[in-house]
């Protein structure tokens, strides 16, 4: 059971070092939204590097914090931001679906939105699901029960897999760009995994042989992206769309 109202990282992570590589890869002086903007750590280094950064979150962390619940509608007009930032908090919602939809509605044409959140798929977690029947980061410990329109941390409540987000951003105008992950989890186990993943790449092969819904060669680029390292080893996936 979690003890705090609200759950943030109190130093500059690896998964934060790489949203700004991706941030500072894009136009020199962007409006950039950061959403949960936790203590506020990401915007700091993001402003000093010259952009402006609106933050965001359900928090009162700092006064110039805007009021914004990920459950709901956001604050902000259309195609307001050039880059949307959303670092571990999507799976923190009721509605992850409902936040897409906005994240995309307040992002400029051409701009980017840039995820990242527990990766479910990597094989740990997978492992973790095999013996315990949750995925890791997932489990009841680490949720809670509050009443509807609580504006608290729920903990993690919504898993969500690689695909479904490649399809809901798809769905509401957004493209993947990249997909990245920080710090490998626990590489001892690949060695006694390998043998499942050879035997998945079969059984997907096996899959797509029947009569897929969606064109073949879209399906064997998605299947190859799920093989991709940071898909199958990273703690966290770090996913960039830009709205078309």
């Amino acid at each position: 059971m979690l003890e705090k109202d609200f759950s943030h990282v109190a130093n500059f992570t690896g998964y934060m070092e790489q949203v700004f590589r991706i941030v500072q890869s894009g136009p020199r002086a962007q409006r950039i939204l950061d959403m949960p903007a936790g203590s506020g750590l990401l915007a700091a280094r993001a402003r000093e590097a010259g952009h402006e950064v609106v933050c965001a979150d359900i928090n009162r962390e700092k006064p110039d914090y805007v009021f914004a619940d990920l459950n709901q509608r956001l604050p902000f007009a259309d195609s307001a931001f050039d880059t949307c930032l959303c670092l571990e908090g999507i799976e923190h919602t009721l509605n992850p679906m409902g936040l897409i939809s906005e994240l995309c509605r307040i992002t400029k044409p051409g701009g980017w939105i840039v995820l990242s959140l527990p990766n479910i798929q990597n094989a740990f977690s997978r492992f973790n699901f095999l013996c315990t029947g949750y995925f890791y980061q997932f489990g009841p410990a680490i949720s809670r029960q509050l009443p509807p329109g609580a504006q608290l941390d729920r903990g993690h409540i919504s898993s969500l897999s690689y695909l479904q987000l490649h399809y809901f951003f798809e769905h509401h105008g957004a493209r993947l760009l990249s997909a990245q992950g920080d710090r490998w989890k626990k590489k001892w186990l690949i060695p006694f995994l390998l043998p499942f993943f050879l035997l998945g790449r079969l059984w997907a092969w096996t899959d797509l042989n029947q009569e897929p819904t969606a064109p073949r060669a879209e399906c064997r680029e998605l299947l190859r992206q799920l093989r991709s390292p940071a898909v199958l080893f990273s703690r966290s996936l770090i996913l960039t769309f830009v709205k078309e």
